[in-house]
């Protein structure tokens, strides 16, 4: 138990070393951190898709009457069954149009996790540039001056070097997952769809076929 505050006193320790530029890159982090936890929230909640055979059998209302709300699958099988009396070619060009507003909306403060994937290790460098400037400095015209002080300015700018490093990997390893699991909720949307639309289009042809 006595591991964890060990840690976090190593941790804050080891921030203090690099600087001020810890306060600029720690917003960075939580902003990075906000968007992961939120969008990994939203996917969980409003992106699982059920079988497409819902599509089919007939339930498809109380198929959508089960998920939440704001559900990307609710989002766009409503409108559409609203409308299921249209011609096919309309029902299929609303349907593209309404996947692209829940992808949009899917992929809202990805943005931001692209940014820090480019930011961070920038900011980083700053702080290495700033702590090799100052080691340099405490270089004196008749060798090494202040050793301590040389060290210190080396120690910050691979600090900092790391935290932005660290920062960056955790984004772009979330960013890459949330563009992935939208190129899924897409292509499950559209399987969806696509099957209700087929059943739609069955239901005409028969009707168009009985006496």
């Amino acid at each position: 138990m006595q591991d964890w505050p060990d840690f976090i006193e190593r941790f804050i320790g080891t921030a203090r070393i690099a600087g001020w530029i810890v306060y600029p890159l720690s917003l960075i982090a939580l902003a990075a951190l906000v968007i992961i936890l939120e969008r990994a929230y939203v996917f969980w909640r409003f992106a699982p898709v059920p079988g497409v055979q819902a599509g089919l059998d007939g339930t498809l209302n109380a198929t959508l009457a089960a998920l939440p709300e704001r559900h990307a699958l609710r989002r766009l099988m409503t409108p559409l069954a609203r409308e299921a009396d249209k011609p096919v070619w309309w029902i299929e060009e609303r349907a593209g149009t309404l996947a692209l507003e829940v992808q949009r909306d899917m992929s809202r403060g990805l943005w931001v996790l692209e940014t820090v994937v480019t930011a961070a290790p920038l900011v980083g460098l700053l702080g290495t540039i700033v702590g090799m400037m100052r080691a340099f400095r405490l270089l004196g015209d008749n060798g090494l001056v202040n050793p301590a002080g040389v060290t210190g300015g080396v120690a910050q700018a691979l600090v900092a070097t790391a935290i932005g490093l660290v920062v960056a990997l955790v984004a772009l390893f979330a960013f890459n997952y949330f563009s992935r699991r939208i190129d899924r909720l897409v292509e499950e949307m559209e399987a969806f769809a696509g099957t209700w639309l087929a059943g739609v289009r069955l239901a005409r042809e028969t009707a168009a076929a009985s006496p």
